[in-house]
């Protein structure tokens, strides 16, 4: 554990994260006055009353559930895993912003990637494979510059975004909607274990917690408020990264849309998005250039991982020469992978590869029908 607190302090803690309803505010005010985590569960309901505390959170500080605690302890006491308070040094700092902030979070997996430079990339659990593969791409390319890339394991563009992550050799976090001890979808189990081990899994609902529907806005305020921006891929008019993206803004976070085709549905979120201000997006450099000004929420932490946010943001990475060979065997006609593959004698897995690549440094650029192109010279005024 990243913090040393003694058992009466674990144990108050722990009641404090399964009262229902109690606001953290409410929870600072008493102990600030009343001295220590202990001393608030003492008070006793007339201190508690006096400080606002609903009824439902009343009964739970006044009667424990004590299996369910020594229950959470014994799922603490695992190698790997944290329970970071709200007044820990290691709570993140831009979650602890947030005036609804968690009380406390149950962490398996490396907890110092909390307070990491993030990105949030979220979208619709049934994209399209163009989606997938572009938020896998985006992830693994802002991975691979530094920044921690958070989601919430759903189906779809949440999973493209970890394993993008995992690719490109970065670190990501799954904030989830359940307890920290249930996987969801169970499908995901075995991500969840390579996240965990790269990366970390969170919740602020205690083991043995299901995952329900009104968990996931919850999950959703933690996934926006741990990142210094919030990157929409595909969604619906009614997608519930929609939510995430209105929460990042209320949150005074960047938000980042991907625009798509105006014949499919599931780009009609981003495009809202973008006419109510978001970014619209078309490379990962457009992304770090836009969270340049926001380095100093996280400055010391950028300098560790070695993402320069301050200045400018850094390059792709130059390409080999079998970029080259790609670029020359590839016109400003549209062509198929196929053709790409017979021209430039490289494997359909090496160039569905580079053609990612140059995609996100403009380079290239992909037409209706699983074509590619060339893009032309770029012009001061940003057309091609």
């Amino acid at each position: 554990m990243l913090e040393t607190l003694t058992d009466p302090e674990r144990d108050a803690w722990l009641v404090f994260a399964r009262a229902p309803g109690l606001r953290v505010e409410q929870l600072l005010a008493l102990i600030e006055r009343l001295g220590s985590a202990p001393a608030v569960l003492e008070a006793g309901p007339r201190a508690w009353r006096e400080a606002g505390i609903a009824e439902g959170a009343m009964e739970a500080l006044s009667t424990p559930d004590r299996p369910r605690i020594d229950a959470d302890r014994v799922w603490l006491d695992a190698t790997g895993r944290t329970f970071i308070t709200i007044l820990s040094a290691a709570y993140p700092p831009l979650l602890r912003q947030l005036l609804d902030a968690p009380i406390a979070l149950f962490v398996e997996g490396d907890a110092t990637a909390l307070a990491a430079p993030q990105l949030a990339i979220v979208g619709s659990r049934n994209p399209t494979i163009d989606g997938r593969e572009t938020a896998e791409a985006f992830a693994r390319a802002l991975a691979g510059c530094g920044l921690t890339i958070a989601s919430g394991l759903a189906l779809g563009i949440d999973a493209a975004a970890h394993r993008g992550a995992l690719a490109g050799g970065g670190r990501t976090i799954a904030v989830l909607g359940s307890g920290p001890d249930i996987v969801y979808p169970p499908s995901h189990a075995a991500l969840a274990r390579e996240i965990a081990g790269r990366g970390a899994l969170v919740s602020e609902l205690p083991p043995g917690t299901p995952p329900r529907r009104e968990h996931f806005p919850r999950r959703n305020r933690v996934i926006s408020g741990l990142s210094l921006g919030t990157l929409v891929v595909e969604a619906s008019d009614r997608s519930g990264s929609l939510i995430t993206a209105r929460l990042a803004t209320e949150q005074g976070r960047e938000v980042f849309a991907i625009p798509g085709s105006i014949h499919n549905a599931l780009a009609r979120g981003c495009h809202r998005l973008i006419r109510e201000g978001a970014k619209l997006v078309e490379t990962a450099q457009d992304i770090l250039e836009e969270l340049g000004p926001l380095a100093g929420v996280g400055s010391a932490v950028a300098h560790t991982t070695g993402l320069a946010l301050a200045g400018t943001a850094p390059d792709m990475p130059e390409p080999d020469p079998e970029y080259d060979i790609l670029l020359e065997s590839l016109g400003y006609k549209a062509v198929s992978i196929d053709t790409l593959v017979r021209r430039s004698g490289l494997t359909i897995e090496a160039v569905s590869s580079m053609l990612l690549i140059l995609e996100l440094r403009g380079d290239v650029h992909a037409v209706p029908g699983g074509l590619f192109a060339r893009r032309g010279p770029r012009n001061p005024y940003g057309s091609t």
